[in-house]
């Protein structure tokens, strides 16, 4: 019988006072880690968010008659890229577990993840914009905001199309 290969949280949840929450963990492992690396990945977003932002002073456009920030825009998109990138390579080492190895299947498994995430980018994007232009509100306080959203999505895109368990 083959030994059940642990990882550092599985390791941790033996260590003194977290083993009381070792059953609730076990039971809740994928969206407990989920959760987690969706913070840390919100963290990454918002910081990749702000340095641009800072930076830039491109100012607003109109785009099919709605108002678009640009600075807002462009900086969406770079944060974006480092999130993503940071998400996949989480997600797929601890949160899913995937078991794809070579070339192929992974860069399939990294495709279908950037396509999905593509997605939340366009609604993140949109939100982002009207919340910035229409509501007036804070860009930090609307990027926090709508990466509540975002997470919610990009956990159902990950369970439902890209990391799914084989039947």
């Amino acid at each position: 019988m083959e030994k059940e290969k642990k990882d550092i949280f599985d390791r941790m949840m033996g260590w003194g006072f977290l083993k009381t929450f070792e059953p609730f963990y076990k039971a809740h492992k994928e969206v407990l880690l989920y959760l987690f690396f969706g913070g840390l990945t919100t963290v990454v977003s918002v910081i990749f968010f702000a340095i641009p932002m800072n930076m830039l002073d491109l100012g607003e456009g109109k785009l099919l008659g709605f108002t678009i920030d640009y600075d807002v825009t462009i900086s969406n998109v770079i944060s974006w890229v480092c999130a993503v990138t940071f998400a996949y390579v989480t997600n797929r080492t601890w949160v899913f577990e995937d078991k794809a190895h070579g070339a192929k299947p992974v860069a399939v498994e990294c495709a279908a993840f950037f396509a999905g995430r593509l997605f939340t980018l366009v609604v993140e994007t949109l939100l982002l914009n009207v919340m910035t232009t229409t509501l007036k509100m804070q860009e930090i306080i609307a990027k926090i905001i709508v990466s509540i959203v975002t997470i919610i999505l990009n956990y159902i895109i990950s369970k439902l199309f890209v990391f799914k368990k084989e039947k």
